[in-house]
């Protein structure tokens, strides 16, 4: 499907959590959270066009693990701006995802693919509607989604809602892996025995490799005890990083996907192929990140 006047397409990034410290529990049961989050330039992709009736497709690599049925983010985004903006403006539309990314595994898959066909029909459906809007209905599809639709370098808060973005931060080498494990991460957050820790240092005023790398050695993912013992594997992701001479290597959310920072993308790439090489079943992926000022 190629875009024009009556369809759109959306880069849906995958949401890395360079660190990700839980500083708390509410009554409620929702965990409190301090996180350094990027972005990537590799996602999935949501293509949206105007149609006679509603439908949904899959395709990609990892299409078999993504569920049809209504319970899929896509879909209940679609529902929710219908429901915002009225059907007299949000006929019926075709909405295609091409999955790259791995199924429940710490990215931000579902989430982002949900900001993606927001603001893919926004457009399509011609919406006058800015991210203070799309943010309150993201909320309403879960925690995640907010931040996906701001798709920039930011720290998250509270229990994810509360967002700043970094103004000055700069596009790194990452690799992602995932040793093909889903992990629930209603399930990591249940294993966590201490929800009370201590929130991340401040950032370093001027941030590039070596500055954030060593900032970076001074912070933790909560997450990594848990889902590690739920899934071992997570140690060969991080294993086959540290192997390929990652700067710094850690698991990214709740698992079991593991980044490792590069200095500069061609050493990134070298060494995704070498991964790819010993592991050619693995999801290896040489991206970098979106920097503040990318549009």
């Amino acid at each position: 499907m190629t875009p024009d006047s009556n369809s759109t397409a959306e880069l849906a990034p995958a949401k890395i959590n360079l660190a990700l410290h839980v500083t708390g529990r509410r009554d409620d049961g929702y965990h409190l959270i301090d996180s350094l989050v990027v972005f990537t330039r590799f996602g999935d992709r949501i293509e949206t066009a105007l149609a006679d009736e509603d439908s949904f497709q899959v395709a990609g690599r990892y299409a078999e693990g993504v569920p049809r049925a209504s319970e899929n983010l896509v879909i209940k985004a679609r529902d929710a701006l219908r429901v915002h903006c009225g059907i007299s403006t949000a006929p019926p539309v075709r909405i295609a995802l091409e999955k790259n990314l791995p199924v429940a595994s710490g990215i931000g898959g579902g989430s982002s693919d949900a900001a993606a066909t927001l603001r893919s029909l926004v457009r399509l459906w011609r919406l006058d509607m800015d991210e203070k809007d799309l943010a309150l209905i993201g909320g309403q599809l879960g925690a995640d989604v907010p931040m996906c639709l701001s798709a920039r370098p930011l720290l998250a808060r509270g229990t994810g809602d509360q967002l700043s973005i970094l103004p000055d931060f700069p596009s790194l080498g990452l690799v992602l892996v995932n040793p093909g494990r889903a992990v629930e991460t209603a399930k990591v957050f249940s294993a966590l025995l201490n929800p009370d820790n201590e929130p991340m240092p401040p950032l370093p005023d001027h941030i590039e490799f070596h500055s954030l790398r060593n900032w970076l050695d001074a912070t933790r993912n909560d997450l990594s005890g848990p889902a590690h013992a739920i899934e071992p594997a997570v140690g060969l992701a991080l294993s086959a990083l540290k192997k390929a001479d990652a700067g710094f290597a850690r698991m990214s959310g709740s698992g079991a996907t593991c980044y490792g920072l590069y200095e500069t993308g061609n050493v990134a790439k070298r060494a995704a192929a070498a991964i790819r090489k010993r592991n050619p079943t693995w999801f290896v992926a040489a991206t970098r990140s979106i920097a503040s000022g990318d549009t």
